[in-house]
């Protein structure tokens, strides 16, 4: 009975040149060109194919188990520990778990194949790329900080949404800081803010994009005009205080290295806080600076041109306490009285300068806590309250019963003149 051998193109196209070899018409140096092997490799080939024929030329390891392969139990075993713990996590961050958390060292596109075969994992078409030019990267650590808040459901249904605030480096792409927050306010910028400088010092520039918190949308007034300044967000206001730059980006494509972080934090934080059953902001704050940060930059980090660190330290000047609070101005009147949130202040009528507060502008700071500062050039100037704001109350408004009323059908009766016929006159 014949069998039928299946052989490979580069198999059929070695018979014809081992046929030249065998009748001499080449040489074995010529076979090893036309081959791209090796003249020992050619004389073993040979031997095979006068002692087996076309048989001789089909690997030995075709058909067989791989040396290398992994055994059923491991592949069950992974499948298992997948479809318990990791069944939404992508190939690479699952991979990555097996061996952090069970010791099981598996390569990533071992786990996308075994993901795919159990339907765990499509693979994804690539999209279509909108190509933006290229900022080059700055030369060191500290030059140019990208900062930006992310709200999104980071403990799924285990707590309700919130805003992950992260600081990136621009020259190596490492996070610098970060902290959960209800929301991308001022006083949780300041708190974020203040962890940040309290730890590295100051940079020389943020980069951020043109939300309210950080710039004010609107046209200079006169005054401003006059003064050839731009009217400046709290935030701003506190960050040029500190004499560090704050740049707006135009696009969110012009800050796309912490565009690009949220998605992988997005992704890889959410699973991380499954995984360690954190569902409140103080726990995840205290995970994500300690233990987070340290295994991403570890990862993803890239070495700066320049391994300067350009921070500056934080001088005695720099009261972060004073300068991250909520600043206005008021003017004061002949009588000493201030008038902020609707509540009216008394100021000190006793001191050497009671005379020049008068008609002036004075500066009120408010903290996280509402405590309120009262300061005239730099200094505290004391008060008391003469007349608290009254709370007005939030009436309901209630609507007219006469929208509830149904509109009455009228339906008119046999002898009504509408049902009577008309007879034209003939």
């Amino acid at each position: 009975m014949k069998k039928t051998i299946l052989l490979s193109m580069k198999e059929t196209e070695r018979i014809k040149i081992l046929d030249d070899l065998v009748a001499k018409r080449i040489k074995q140096k010529h076979a090893s060109l036309q081959l791209g092997i090796s003249i020992r490799q050619v004389q073993r080939m040979i031997k095979r194919f006068k002692h087996e024929g076309i048989k001789g030329l089909i690997h030995k390891s075709r058909g067989k188990i791989g040396n290398r392969a992994m055994s059923t139990e491991v592949k069950n075993k992974i499948l298992f520990l997948i479809k318990k713990h990791y069944f939404d996590f992508g190939p690479t961050l699952a991979s990555e778990n097996l061996f952090d958390r069970h010791g099981i060292r598996v390569s990533s596109e071992k786990v996308r194949s075994l993901m795919s075969g159990e339907g765990l994992w499509k693979i994804h078409s690539r999209k279509n790329i909108k190509i933006h030019t290229y900022r080059e990267r700055r030369s060191c650590v500290g030059e140019l900080i990208q900062l930006d808040g992310s709200p999104h459901k980071w403990f799924e249904d285990r707590a309700a949404p919130c805003t992950l605030i992260a600081y990136i480096d621009d020259a190596t792409s490492r996070i610098m800081d970060g902290g959960f927050a209800d929301y991308e306010g001022t006083f949780t910028l300041f708190e974020t803010t203040k962890h940040y400088l309290k730890t590295y010092g100051k940079p020389l520039s943020f980069y951020m994009d043109k939300h309210s918190t950080y710039k004010i949308n609107r046209q200079a007034t006169i005054e401003e005009e006059l003064r050839d300044s731009q009217p400046l967000s709290q935030f701003a206001r506190a960050i040029q205080e500190l004499r560090i730059e704050f740049i707006f980006a135009n696009s969110p494509q012009a800050k796309g290295r912490i565009e690009r972080l949220f998605e992988t934090l997005q992704d890889r934080l959410v699973k991380e806080l499954r995984l360690e059953g954190i569902s409140t902001k103080s726990q995840a704050t205290k995970y994500f600076r300690e233990v987070y940060i340290p295994r991403h930059n570890a990862k993803f980090a890239v070495q700066p041109k320049d391994s300067t660190d350009v921070h500056r330290r934080l001088l005695p000047s720099d009261d972060l306490i004073r300068i991250f609070t909520v600043q206005t101005k008021r003017v004061v009147s002949r009588a000493l009285v201030v008038q902020y949130k609707n509540t009216k202040y008394q100021l000190d009528t006793t001191g050497a300068y009671r005379y020049l507060l008068r008609q002036q502008n004075i500066v009120v700071e408010e903290n996280r806590d509402g405590a309120i500062i009262f300061r005239y050039k730099g200094k505290p100037v004391t008060y008391m309250i003469i007349t608290e704001a009254v709370k007005q109350h939030n009436f309901i408004q209630v609507a007219s019963t006469k929208s509830f009323k149904e509109k009455r059908v009228v339906i008119p009766g046999r002898d009504h003149p509408w049902r009577q016929r008309i007879i034209p006159a003939i």
